[in-house]
Formats: C-alpha cells, structure tokens, sequence
C-alpha cells in the first residue's frame, strides 16, 4: 500500500512539473530553449511511472524513492528561482586540461547567459560518500564536477565575463564538501550540514547511498549520452534499475556521517546577481541598416509588393525595434570595422531614399570606425554558407575589441558556435531599407 501511494505522488509530482515548466515559458516571456528536452525527459519518466502502475514493469520501493524525477524536480525548482533563463540543459563544447574537446550539460543557464546553475538532488549522505572515494563505480563526485564546469565557464565568456556558477543542492551538502566548492570558485545554494568523524563500520550511509544510486541522470549522468539524448528529443527513455549490493569498502574503522539534523547554514539563490556590463558596442551591417531604415522610423504602415518587407512593417507595427537598439547603445563607445561601413555604403547608395541616407551620415558620425582585425579564434573557423568572409571581419573584429557585437544575423551567431566559438552578441529584429520602394507600396489604414 506505501509502494502505492509513492506511486501516485511520483505521477502527480511529474505532472506537475511539466506543468511548472510551461509556467516559466510564461513568466519569460518566450519559449527557452531546451524546454522541449526538459518535458521529452518528464514525459519519458511519466510513462514508465504509468507502466508501472499499470504492472508492466515491477521495481522495488527504494526505486521510486529514487527516481529521475529529483534530479528533473531540481532542475525545474532552479529555473523558477532565477530571472531571464536563456536555456536549460545545454550542452557546451570546451577543451578539457589534456587538450581534448570535451562536452559539459548545464542544468540551466539564467541571467542571460551570466549564470550556470547544476541542480542536485542526491542526498548529502550519498554525495559525501562519493567524494570520499565510497561510491559506486563510475560515480564522478560533485567537486570532479565542478572543476569541469570552471574548466568550462572560463572558456565561455558572456560580454567577456565567465559565467557565474551555482551549485543547487535540494538534499544538503556537507559542510567540508561546500567548503572544497568555494575554494573552486562556485557558489552554494542549499542547505550545509554538519559531519561526524565515527568509529565504526559506517552502515547507515551505505544503505543511504544504494538508495540513491538508480537515479539515471542526476550527478553522474554522462555527458555522451546527453549530447544523444538531444539529438532524440522524443527518445522513450526507463529505468534499468537492478539491485546489486552495495560494494562500498564497510572495513575503515574511521569514517565521517553526515549530520543532515545539524543545518550549519541555509543559502538562498542570490536575488541580484551584478554582472560587469561591457561598455563597448560593435555595429554590424544589419544593425546600421536596422537604424535608419524607414519602418524603423514609423513608416511601417504598408503592403510591399516584396513578402519580405511587408513581413518586417507587421512586426515593426507589433514591436519597435528602435527603442531596443537606442536602449543598448545608450552611454557606450560605438564601433564600426572598415567591411561593414564600406559594405554599409554600397547597399544605402543602391536602395537607401533620402531619409535613410540622411540618417546613416548622423549615425556614422557617432561611431568609430577601426580596421578590420578578426580575433585569433575566429581565423579558425571553417566557411560555409551561412559563415562568410564579410560576418567573421565583423564578428570577428568586436571579439578582439571585447565588444559586443549588435547584429540581426543570428544565422551566423549558431554557425559559428557550432563550430565551438560563442561571440557576445546582441541580437535583434532585422529591418530593410524600404524608404526607396514605398511609392509602389499599398498604404494600410489602421482603425
């Protein structure tokens, strides 16, 4: 009957939490990305949940205490205590201290990219034991973990700063354990909890620790079969849970216990998290066309004759991309580099009207125009069709000015790090010169 009623919790838990996860889109104000991943996860544990219940697959109660669910729960109570969530379990490329390409999922990316957050929802008991080498095979303790998330969040600047990197722990953490994070240099969200040093066989924490082992993706997840996993968005995923034997060593006479009672201190996500703000901007060619076009200007009210325009005037009429851009530019020095002023020249002479031209001579007035001069890490990037000789001019010079770049060319922005170079970007809604072309444009009266 207690099997039962675990049962029942767990299916309305993972319900619910698909539930929680639509919430956030909402609270966003858009879709985030890994969002799909996250639910393919919930979905995939709900279904062998019902399976279950239904007698199609028959486990043990300890199973169901530990299930994928709290790691998934972890997550999802993450993204709720944070502002602007970018994505959650995102794969990162970075390259490991042996120099070989290595791939690391962050449970949820928040704060625009400036925060990396690994939810955990193992038990503290079980995360102390694997850190003092008492775990099971193949277990990668917490602090293996975070030496490759700072590995990685050095190598993934964001404007320039490396991510800050939070440690959620749902379960506890023991107090030497928080104490080895800090020195690593991530922060700790959860409770800590005191340990004991004991005389004795340490049985207690042995059967806390099998208890914990069958949760599939939680601190030990490997990050291959991740990387899998989001090439199968719909993958149908259940537990091969067993119930071997613990084989932690029972012999050491001297051992520590974790004292969950014993809360030596409880930390809170921080409710501000200061970000060192990049003071300089680079225009790419989009950006410059955006700034002085004619529907930026309120001349958005027409039908083209093109598709494409009359699809950017319906959304400068929804949203004004001007303020936007104004806001971002506000108080920074501007750059330029030579490709994308002189390419800039060549499409304002061919399609730009008066307006437009008037405007690109103030705007360019205000601007620095430098060089071009492609960072290092840009020179390695292989052409194709979506990254281009002119993009990795402009790209490629605001990385070595440490700028970021403003751009609506988000095409290249997902090529390039596809190829494991993240630029610092600024990312908006293209418009067209159109001032040239609304003599033959058909007027719309709004009501």
């Amino acid at each position: 009957m207690a099997t039962y009623s675990m049962l029942q919790d767990r299916i309305r838990v993972a319900k619910e939490l698909l539930e929680r996860v639509n919430k956030i889109c909402s609270r966003q104000g858009r879709d985030i990305e890994g969002r799909a991943k996250l639910c393919s996860k919930l979905r995939a544990e709900l279904k062998f949940l019902q399976k279950v219940e239904a007698g199609m697959v028959v486990i043990k109660e300890s199973h169901l205490q530990s299930t994928n669910l709290t790691h998934l729960r972890a997550i999802v109570e993450s993204a709720e205590n944070l502002e602007n969530v970018v994505s959650v379990l995102h794969v990162f490329a970075y390259e490991g201290p042996d120099g070989q390409k290595q791939t690391l999922v962050v449970d949820v990316v928040a704060n625009g990219g400036h925060t990396w957050v690994k939810a955990i929802g193992r038990k503290a008991e079980a995360l102390h034991n694997i850190w003092q080498g008492r775990g099971q095979y193949g277990d990668k303790s917490v602090i293996r973990q975070a030496e490759d998330y700072f590995e990685a969040s050095q190598q993934q600047p964001v404007q320039y700063s490396n991510p800050h990197i939070i440690f959620a722990f749902y379960n506890g953490v023991s107090s030497p354990m928080a104490d080895k994070l800090k020195e690593i240099g991530i922060s700790v969200r959860g409770d800590i909890v005191a340990v004991n040093t004991m005389i004795g066989g340490g049985e207690e924490e042995v059967e806390d620790e099998s208890k914990d082992k069958h949760s599939l993706e939680e601190e030990n997840h490997e990050v291959e079969d991740e990387v899998v996993q989001e090439k199968e968005e719909e993958e149908e995923e259940e537990e091969d849970v067993n119930d071997d034997d613990d084989d932690s060593d029972d012999a050491d006479l001297m051992h520590t216990r974790v004292d969950r009672d014993t809360i030596v201190a409880s930390l809170a996500f921080p409710t501000e998290v200061k970000v060192d703000v990049c003071n300089r901007v680079n225009l790419d060619i989009t950006t410059l066309i955006t700034y002085v076009s004619s529907l930026s200007h309120g001349n958005c009210h027409f039908t083209f004759k093109e598709v494409v325009l009359t699809e950017q005037a319906a959304q400068e009429r929804q949203e004004k991309v001007l303020p936007k851009l104004e806001e971002f530019m506000k108080g920074k020095e501007l750059f330029a580099c030579h490709s994308a002023v002189e390419d800039f020249h060549v499409i304002l002479d061919t399609l730009g009207g008066p307006g437009e031209k008037a405007r690109a001579e103030e705007l360019l007035a205000r601007l620095k125009v430098v060089p071009d001069q492609p960072s290092e890490r840009t020179k390695r990037l292989v052409i194709s069709s979506k990254v281009n000789r002119r993009s990795l001019m402009i790209f490629g010079t605001g990385d070595t000015l440490r700028a970021v770049t403003m751009t609506a060319n988000s095409g290249f922005v997902r090529a390039a790090a596809n190829q494991g170079v993240c630029y610092s970007v600024f990312i908006h809604q293209p418009r067209a010169l159109t001032e040239g072309k609304e003599w033959r444009a058909t007027p719309i009266c709004e009501k």
